[in-house]
């Protein structure tokens, strides 16, 4: 039994939930052969990658994908991601490689770069949302790559959470959400940037941007040229509008608490903060804080965190998932937060941001 400290057991639970432990830099061949059989047999397997934890299918196996979706409680019609370990697996899930594809695969392959392609007969729908494109992507992770080989399976996965809720950065934050709905979790340790793939979209001219991550506007210029960004990266689509990409339209990242965003000059947002978490205090709420390095000694109360320095936003990206889950934990009521940059990787934090505030973002004056 796989024991996590502060987890309730679920009763009744449907799958009895495996879990391994092995090591990028040393990985256990058992492990991912056991892992790789699972995968075959039409079963549900979460592993890390370089983002977050994925949860993984066969992506060819519309009945192994719709699990994903049951077992994720996500909409049917919010595509999944197709994880490859070696180009020539695009062969069988592509009808074409446009050169400018090409030279983004060149470039960033393995890495956090996810490519959007016309896809073939052989993807089922239930892998695509129903779309006739494919988002494709090879992880810069060892037991991601190691995985994928040994089942010998183009897999589709995405993040390994309960849909909507904060992505998965270790393997308890997945025991949390999918245990009892899983076949296995592969235990990595805690992955190293922190928030999804970057997504772009080749069959569109220029090529856009319809998730923002690690890779920004500004790298995949450099590589093909003008770049568009999709506006569901900045604001909320309709609920009529057919998702692309994965966290286009649903809510997502979301902590459990009321979650805003305050923007402007550093000493008024930490004033403001502080005048609206003591007056949650004094009506009995739980309140916390999410600062940086440069302001967390600004706050005076509520349980204050800082995601990180704004000088290596990497850090913040690494620290943004697993503070909100610990408000989960800690059962907040209210969380007040501080706006980031939106240059080059800070778009991406944004982003996250955004979506788990429900775009709930004031400016202080």
């Amino acid at each position: 039994m796989y024991k996590l400290t502060g987890i309730k057991m679920e009763e009744n639970l449907r799958i009895a939930t495996i879990v391994r432990k092995t090591d990028e830099n040393q990985t256990d061949d058992l492990i991912i052969e056991e892992a790789a059989g699972i995968l075959r047999a039409g079963g549900l397997v979460a592993f890390p990658t370089e983002t977050v934890y994925g949860l993984g299918a066969d992506a060819l196996h519309e009945k192994a994908s719709m699990k994903i979706y049951e077992a994720k409680g996500r909409p049917s019609d919010n595509p999944l991601i197709v994880h490859i370990a070696d180009e020539a697996q695009l062969e069988s899930i592509v009808k074409t490689v446009p050169d400018k594809a090409r030279a983004l695969m060149k470039a960033f392959w393995p890495g956090p770069l996810t490519i959007i392609f016309r896809k073939s007969d052989t993807v089922p729908g239930g892998t695509t949302g129903g779309l006739d494109t494919v988002a494709v992507r090879m992880p810069e992770h060892k037991i991601a790559l190691e995985l994928i080989r040994a089942s010998g399976l183009p897999i589709a996965a995405p993040s390994a959470n309960t849909s909507g809720r904060p992505s998965p950065t270790n393997a308890m934050h997945v025991y949390e959400d999918l245990n009892g709905r899983i076949d296995m979790i592969i235990d990595g340790g805690t992955v190293g940037i922190g928030i999804e793939s970057t997504i772009i979209d080749v069959t569109c001219e220029p090529p856009m941007i319809l998730r923002p991550g690690y890779i920004t506007k500004e790298k995949l210029e450099r590589v093909i040229g003008p770049v568009a960004v999709d506006k569901a990266v900045s604001e909320p689509v309709s609920p009529h509008v057919i998702p692309r990409a994965p966290g286009m339209k649903y809510k997502h990242y979301a902590p459990e608490a009321d979650f805003t965003m305050f923007s402007g000059e550093a000493d008024k947002v930490a004033r403001h903060i502080n005048r609206l978490t003591e007056e949650k205090l004094r009506q009995g709420f739980k309140v916390g804080v999410i600062a940086s390095d440069e302001t967390v000694d600004k706050y005076r109360s509520g349980d204050v965190v800082s995601l990180g320095t704004r000088k290596n936003d990497i850090t913040v990206a690494r620290n943004l998932y697993r503070v909100l889950r610990e408000f989960d934990n800690k059962k907040v009521d209210y969380i007040f937060g501080e706006t980031f940059t939106d240059d080059e990787f800070g778009q991406a934090i944004m982003n996250r941001l955004c979506k788990a505030a429900g775009y709930q973002i004031e400016i202080v004056t």
